[in-house]
């Protein structure tokens, strides 16, 4: 078995074959369209003015504002502003998000080290340790969940793969590493996922804070600070999780969002659109919708949101939104964004009256699929009396079903475009396409970091 302190610092851009480049990429894309997207909300200007009052500092610069902070405020704002509107990459067996906590610890560590006199990264050296870094957000997620009773917010193990991100990019040894991990899984957000479930509320899925530990543990450890070793890497108990490194790639199996919303809703979501659409039916001539699905999903219900991160957790208001949306019009994109379930949109007397119309119910066939597959089925019964039915239905974006680089393409220029120009949004994706070519990063940094050139 490969050690992952070995495989965190000895992999390199040569050892990533084609489709590990690609999928990297991709989620580097989906990734600076979900920043854009988060930015709309509430919570990323809370977040970004309290990294400047707590946090500050001259490593690097927030993201879309341009005000300069600390590495670990950089990676709080960063991963909180994309946690806020909830259409990041998921992988469905981590039970979380990957993606925010790398991208995040890898701006914040990359500024870090320019601002302590070493180097700014290259494109290819920021490709091979996200690659990496997706290994490691996502085994050390299945350890954690494989090894205990509760379940923890992406913030728990995303703090770990942080911490390995700045260990990598600092140049850590061996020993160092070791007790960044160490710090950063013992100092991590241990947060309860379901508690945030029944009660949403800005501290979401844990994923700023995870990222801001693991710089933090970074630094400390860095400093000579030490650390309890980090159990989900080093126990034999989670030793079965770490045998395929270097030979499976995790980066290659993330999902993407169409709707930005808990991706449990994602299948009631597709499922009743395509009974909508397959039979242009009329929003006001459904009497009722029926929701059969998993157990953890109908946990989201919420069907009259007073704030956005309600909305993102109930799955009656989005199912609803998603049905007015899709008679309403095509705004380039056809799922559920900034203009549907932030706070403005949330007293839509369209969008309250259908929802009040759908029931959920576990079933207990489809609870036992979990998290293997995520599938809801749905009926929708008209005013005539008819009723309609789906088959089991997953979501688009899934690995099952994935989008492609041209749907990618799409979605994040329909998040980035909200508050960039059309030039700048060209030249962002145009920088993630010939990264690999690139000496510095620099200049995709400076194209994230300026504030938005429209109003929101």
């Amino acid at each position: 078995m490969t050690d992952p302190i070995d495989f965190l610092h000895d992999v390199t851009f040569d050892d990533l074959d084609d489709e590990v480049r690609g999928a990297t990429t991709r989620c580097l894309l989906d990734l600076c369209g979900a920043v854009v997207g988060g930015h709309h909300t509430i919570l990323s200007g809370i977040i970004r003015d309290h990294a400047v009052s707590a946090f500050g500092g001259e490593h690097a610069p927030l993201l879309l504002d341009g005000r300069r902070v600390s590495a670990p405020g950089m990676a709080l704002a960063t991963g909180m502003s994309i946690d806020s509107l909830d259409i990041h990459d998921s992988y469905r067996e981590s039970l979380g998000h990957a993606g925010l906590h790398l991208f995040a610890a890898l701006l914040a560590s990359a500024g870090y080290r320019q601002a302590t006199g070493g180097s700014i990264p290259g494109g290819r050296e920021l490709i091979t340790a996200l690659a990496v870094g997706y290994d490691i957000a996502c085994r050390a997620a299945e350890a954690l969940h494989g090894t205990v009773t509760d379940y923890h917010t992406s913030g728990a193990w995303g703090a770990v793969s942080s911490a390995g991100m700045f260990a990598r990019l600092m140049g850590l040894d061996r020993a160092r590493t070791r007790e960044a991990l160490g710090i950063a899984e013992y100092h991590g957000p241990r947060s309860q996922m379901m508690r945030c479930i029944d009660h949403p509320t800005m501290v979401k899925d844990g994923s700023g804070w995870g990222a801001m530990a693991g710089v933090s543990a970074g630094m400390l450890a860095e400093a000579g600070f030490t650390g309890a070793p980090a159990v989900t890497i080093e126990s034999d108990a989670t030793r079965p999780w770490w045998t395929s490194l270097g030979t499976h790639w995790y980066v290659t199996d993330q999902g993407f969002k169409a709707h930005a919303c808990c991706w449990w809703a994602q299948p009631a979501i597709e499922a009743v659109l395509a009974i909508i659409r397959d039979h242009s039916i009329a929003p006001a001539d459904v009497a009722a919708v029926r929701v059969e699905t998993f157990d953890k999903a109908v946990r989201l219900s919420h069907p009259v949101p007073t704030t956005t991160e309600q909305a993102q957790y109930s799955l009656p208001f989005t199912v609803a939104a998603a049905v007015l949306k899709g008679v309403r019009g095509d705004d380039g994109w056809y799922g559920l964004g900034p203009g549907d379930l932030l706070d403005g949109a949330l007293s839509d007397p369209d969008v309250l009256r259908l929802a009040a119309r759908v029931e959920m119910v576990e079933a207990t066939e489809l609870t036992a699929e979990f998290p293997k597959r995520f599938v809801a089925r749905v009926a929708v019964t008209l005013s005539s009396g008819r009723t309609l039915t789906s088959p089991d239905t997953t979501f688009r974006g899934d690995v099952e079903d994935p989008f492609s680089d041209v749907e990618l393409s799409v979605k994040y220029r329909w998040l980035a475009s909200t508050l960039l120009s059309d030039e700048r949004v060209d030249a962002i994706e145009r920088e993630i396409r010939v990264l690999g070519e690139r000496e510095s990063i620099t200049p995709l940094i400076d194209l994230l970091s300026a504030p938005p050139d429209r109003r929101a």
